[in-house]
């Protein structure tokens, strides 16, 4: 029906879109402000009317949406699931069974992802890179617990807190792997035992420095796949156009030397 593409049209709107951005960044402002408690003792009411009459802007524009798509195109894209998701989760009831759904209405700003072009194409290029990320992460996986039972056995009894059991050293190689504390770690150790930084060295550069930089290549690897293919289908489309404006012309052509 034209009033479907008439409303399809209008959603996708700058506008339309820009105003709809505007409103999920106020609504994420709300509600980080209802976590305020003396905003929230003061104001809270109007906080609390303002968060639901953007939620039920929210769900006209979403309803408006599945009018004008139709049901059977509009859920073809992923991103208008999600959004439909997040919203559906926040028209949830949060009575005390469902009292942890509250914190749950912060997920309605992830809604910037399905509407700003730019994050949606980092948040596609990740989820492509998720398949070539399998091995990586079995890589990481395997280099931690070989890298947990050594230190187990040869820490255990000088850090017992850090190294004390399987479990213990493997959540503090993952600190390590993060470099956050590290050195204070291995200086306890070391203190014990001098030659131990060939073991915290040698862990660095095999998680830290080799094993991520492995996962970053793979998400570089993915978003210039993913540009590639755009710039593939656009000089597709561009010359699909050229091809029928020729086919155009060439039928005019025709029409007026047979009218001759």
């Amino acid at each position: 029906m034209q009033w479907r593409s008439q409303l399809a049209d209008f959603l996708e709107k700058p506008s339309v879109v820009y105003s709809v951005i505007g409103l999920i960044v106020v609504n994420a402002i709300v509600l980080g402000l209802e976590t305020v408690p003396a905003l929230l003792s003061n104001y809270g009411h109007i906080l609390h009317a303002i968060d639901k009459a953007l939620l039920w802007i929210f769900v006209t524009e979403l309803s408006l949406k599945l009018i004008a798509l139709g049901p059977r195109k509009c859920f073809q894209d992923p991103w208008n699931v999600f959004d439909f998701i997040v919203i559906a989760i926040a028209l949830i009831p949060t009575s005390e069974a469902f009292a942890v759904l509250r914190a749950l209405r912060i997920l309605r700003a992830l809604r910037l992802i399905s509407m700003v072009p730019s994050m949606k194409k980092v948040v596609t290029a990740l989820l492509a890179a998720l398949p070539g990320m399998g091995s990586i992460v079995t890589l990481l996986l395997l280099v931690i617990y070989v890298s947990a039972v050594m230190a187990t056995k040869l820490f255990s009894q000088v850090a017992p807190e850090f190294f004390g059991d399987l479990g213990k050293s493997t959540f503090t190689l993952f600190q390590i792997m993060t470099v956050e504390g590290w050195p204070d770690i291995a200086r306890g150790v070391m203190a014990e035992l001098p030659y131990a930084w060939i073991f915290f060295v040698g862990y660095l550069i095999c998680a830290t420095f080799t094993v991520l930089n492995l996962f970053i290549a793979v998400i570089v690897n993915a978003m210039q796949s993913q540009f590639e293919d755009e710039q593939k289908q656009a000089r597709a489309e561009a010359e699909n156009e050229v091809l029928n404006e020729i086919r155009a012309l060439r039928a005019q052509i025709t029409a007026l030397a047979q009218a001759r």
